[in-house]
This record gives structure tokens, C-alpha cells and sequence, in this order.
């Protein structure tokens, strides 16, 4: 009897995620209001800029736009492997990879995100090469190995592990 409600606790403690997946929800709202404050501060002043300037805008959408994207992943796939299936039924237009991302798929895809948002920070800096020490250069460079050297780590080590359950 214990045991069982023991189990029954734990498996309803799922639940308590939920929040945090709301909250991801309302960090997706806040990156589509920065991506708004961005547009609207870039879109005046285009003309007028010069091609660096134009480019590192729009690096900054697409940092924003990765971002967002891998919150949309970490909420439904996260949702779907720990909280509760979604029932996609009723939705013509769901995405087929939503259902199909399990917990290691998920560990790539948010390395491979967190990878291209570092690289895109990278690339920033080095189009702002006069303006960024050598210093914060080696930084960057040296944090953007450390997560490419890490992903590469993790896709192997998950390779390796899947690989031996196959034997």
C-alpha cells in the first residue's frame, strides 16, 4: 500500500514541470517582443546604414529566431517525453517532428542550437573586429570550442550508447 502510493506521488510529480514549460511559453513571448523592439529600432535607421551594420541586425533576428526555436523544441518535446502525450489530432497542421524527438534527439538538437547561437555571437564580434579586444576575441573563441567540442562529445557518447543497446 505504501509502495503504491509511494509510486503514485512520483509518477503525478510530473506534473510539477508543467509550470516550468508555461514559463518557457512566457520567455517565447519576451524574445518575440524583443524581435519587435529590434525590427523597429533597425528599420529607420537602414537606409542610412552600411552593409556591417544591416548584417549584424539581421544576425541578431536570427539568433533571436534560434533561440525561439529551441524553446518551441524543449517545450513540446520535453512536454511529450516527461509530462503527458499531446493529442495532435484535432490539429491539420501539426509538425511531425514534435512527436518523434525523444530525450537524446532533444540533447542534440538543443547542443546543435546552442552551438549556432555561439557561433553567431562569434561571428558578430568578428565583424566587429575594431571595436572588440583580443581579449573577449579568445574568449569567445575558446567558449564556442569548448561547445562544439562538447556537442561533438555528447553525439558520440549518445552514438556509442545506442550502438551497444543495438548488441
Amino acid at each position: 500500500m505504501i509502495e503504491r502510493v509511494l509510486e503514485k506521488i512520483l509518477f503525478n510529480s510530473r506534473w510539477l514541470l508543467a509550470p516550468i514549460y508555461l514559463g518557457l511559453v512566457i520567455g517565447l513571448i519576451a524574445l518575440l517582443v524583443k524581435a519587435g523592439q529590434h525590427i523597429l529600432h533597425m528599420l529607420p535607421k537602414l537606409l542610412e546604414s552600411k552593409e556591417s551594420e544591416v548584417v549584424l541586425d539581421v544576425l541578431s533576428l536570427v539568433d533571436l529566431s534560434l533561440m525561439a526555436s529551441l524553446i518551441i523544441i524543449v517545450i513540446f518535446s520535453g512536454y511529450e517525453n516527461f509530462v503527458s502525450r499531446i493529442d495532435q489530432g484535432s490539429h491539420p497542421d501539426w509538425p511531425d517532428w514534435m512527436t518523434k524527438i525523444d530525450f537524446t534527439g532533444l540533447k542534440l538538437k538543443l547542443m546543435s542550437s546552442i552551438v549556432a547561437i555561439s557561433a553567431i555571437q562569434l561571428l558578430r564580434l568578428f565583424m566587429e573586429l575594431g571595436r572588440t579586444s583580443d581579449r573577449d576575441l579568445m574568449w569567445s573563441a575558446s567558449i564556442h570550442v569548448v561547445f562544439v567540442v562538447s556537442g561533438l562529445v555528447l553525439a558520440w557518447s549518445d552514438k556509442i550508447s545506442g550502438e551497444s543497446k543495438g548488441h
